[in-house]
């Protein structure tokens, strides 16, 4: 796991030390090694996390010819059979990194090369012979690629804070402000610092030599097609050979690795086949709350690491070791994003970063298996929603804030957009082959947006925070095609969802385990936002710039009363102070970066 940045100009020469400023904000990706290369108007940076091939595995790397130069970030799981296959077509790497294999693979293959890397990875790679540049984002948008396109020069990096230095001005565009209000993260290709994009999933870029962008898609969920008819049996016929080989792959490390540990189905099923091909005790780790009353899932993960003879460790946070990560959260997550659950994930990568470089986690499963209970409505609910919201098969109508307040708090400027909020999933609804059954649909449109955009978001930046490499294996591509194929009634029932791998794993997990009723991994920060926090918040949050721009002053007032008397608007005053932080740190540009523990307050002006 590694950082990447880099640059190729109009004309004239890239500067070296613009290229090490880029590197210098990734350190936290790549502690272990940096490196840099000009030539001429194209130039590279690489930050390195050791992984596989620890001594020999400085990046930039090279073809023996020097016309290709690569800095790539994430994993290449099947380097080792994709390495076999080039040296006899005369291949002959110079290092043993899992990355090469993409180098070579372009230089015997082309662009046919993209398509037979499995794994999650970001790369540049650039041809000094034809002068042109690829950046090329895995499948599912597990590892993060972004560009900024000026006048004079494109820039790329890992993470939004590699770029912004290097902007010429920095600002808000307002329609991914919007859909982080509305829908908790902004997706598609906008982000929220105007003129800068993400790379598409399952794509590669050609930068030409006049800067000119072509976007070849090398790989789409909506080429899957359904299989109507297939058993059970005919199904795990298929899957265990298919996830035996996928996890094998995943296992492939240089380094030892561990499991965040949940208590729910995925990870325990992760640790369950991690147990089955490691020959020692695997490292565990899960997170619950010390002063809530809402039901953390510690019972059950300790359940799973008892079964599993893992060495487990158990971590309780209280209301203020969770808000004292929230500024490092959002700086991590540059990407403005609510997902409360990147706090309790920020402090699991602090505790695994003492002594693990790479754990697995279950990101994925629900989305491949069909788990979340929003894949299946009853009829009347399906069918109400879709006529009162029509575009997406009444699939995530609804708003993350309530719609008076959201009328109440905003600028007349960003209202439009605001009611805009639903158009990236109407977008990926109506893309679907009319083959697809409605649960399919609603798979693939959380495919396209809330995973990349959200999740992902979370596993990567929380864990590169802390120099961690997360690895999710349910969202290697072969294991989504085979999840998103099966027959609707392979996955779900009227009362739950995940059938097939539940099924499944009736073999080596608990029956009660398996089917007791999905709770998820809530943070109770409803609970916790109130008294003396609220009171000392409403003295800050109408001084902020970021407030003061696109909020009317007086009803975040009104909004922060309401909290400390009924606790009913917690998602409101949260996206409000996350919102805060995040422009002081990324728009008035903060210097320096929060530790692991801040009180939040002193970030908001």
């Amino acid at each position: 796991m590694c950082g990447i940045a880099g640059m190729v100009l109009r004309e004239g020469t890239v500067d070296n030390v613009d290229l090490q400023r880029m590197a210098a904000t990734l350190t936290h990706r790549g502690p272990e090694d940096t490196g840099t290369y000009v030539s001429g108007r194209f130039g590279i940076a690489h930050t390195r996390l050791a992984i596989i091939d620890v001594a020999g595995g400085h990046q930039p790397l090279f073809d023996a010819q020097k016309r290709y130069a690569l800095v790539c970030n994430g994993e290449i799981y099947n380097y080792v059979e994709l390495r076999a296959e080039l040296e006899a077509l005369g291949a002959r790497p110079l290092t043993h990194s899992d990355s090469e294999v993409a180098l070579h693979g372009y230089v015997h293959w082309g662009r046919d090369a993209f398509r037979r890397l499995n794994g999650m990875y970001a790369c540049a790679l650039y041809d000094h012979t034809a002068d042109e540049l690829w950046l090329v984002r895995d499948r599912l948008g597990i590892k993060p690629l972004y560009i900024a396109r000026l006048p004079d020069r494109i820039l790329f990096a890992s993470e939004l804070k590699a770029l912004v230095p290097l902007l010429p001005q920095r600002q808000i565009h307002a329609g991914a402000l919007a859909q982080f209000f509305q829908n908790q993260f902004s997706t598609g290709a906008e982000t929220v610092i105007a003129g800068v994009e993400r790379v598409p999933a399952g794509c590669a870029l050609r930068i030409g030599p006049d800067l000119s962008i072509q976007t070849q898609r090398y790989w789409s969920a909506l080429d899957v097609a359904p299989r109507h008819g297939l058993t059970h049996d005919e199904a795990v016929a298929e899957w265990e050979p298919l996830f035996e080989r996928v996890m094998r792959e995943h296992m492939r490390s240089d380094v030892p690795y561990g499991v965040f540990l949940s208590g729910g189905v995925d990870s325990a099923v992760l640790v369950g086949q991690l147990r089955r091909y490691h020959d020692r005790p695997i490292r565990t780790f899960s997170i619950g709350w010390s002063d809530a009353q809402q039901r953390d899932e510690l019972d059950g993960a300790e359940a799973m690491a008892r079964l599993f003879g893992t060495e487990h460790s158990s971590i309780r946070l209280d209301a203020g070791a969770v808000f004292r990560r929230l500024p490092r959260s959002v700086w991590a997550a540059d990407d403005l994003m609510r997902d409360y659950a990147c706090l309790p994930t920020l402090a699991l990568a602090e505790a695994a970063g003492r002594e693990l470089k790479v754990v697995f986690s279950g990101e994925g499963g629900d989305e491949a298996f069909a788990g979340y209970g929003r894949y299946r409505p009853d009829s009347f609910e399906r069918t109400f929603k879709a006529l009162r919201y029509p575009g997406s098969g009444g699939f995530r109508v609804r708003p993350e804030l309530d719609p008076g307040w959201v009328r109440r708090l905003f600028v007349p400027e960003l209202q439009p957009a605001l009611a805009a909020y639903r158009m990236p999933v109407i977008r990926a609804w109506q893309e679907t082959p009319k083959s697809w059954s409605d649960l399919q649909r609603r798979q693939y449109v959380d495919l396209q947006t809330n995973l990349p955009d959200d999740l992902l978001v979370k596993a990567d930046r929380m864990l590169m925070a802390h120099s961690v490499e997360g690895r999710v294996p349910f969202l290697d591509h072969r294991v989504v095609e085979f999840g998103l194929s099966l027959p609707d009634a392979l996955k779900v029932s009227r009362s739950a969802g995940k059938l097939f791998i539940k099924r499944w794993a009736e073999s080596f997990i608990p029956a009660t385990h398996l089917w007791q009723h999905k709770r998820g991994f809530h943070v109770p920060v409803g609970e916790w936002l109130r008294g003396a926090f609220v009171q000392s918040l409403a003295e800050r949050l109408v001084n902020s710039a970021a407030i003061r721009a696109w909020c009317r002053p007086q009803a975040v007032a009104e909004l922060l009363v309401r909290q400390q008397r009924h606790g009913d608007v917690t998602r409101e005053v949260w996206s409000l102070m996350q919102f805060a932080i995040w422009y002081r740190l990324f728009i008035e540009g903060a210097t320096a970066v929060p530790s692991a523990e801040e009180d939040p307050l002193a970030w908001i002006a």
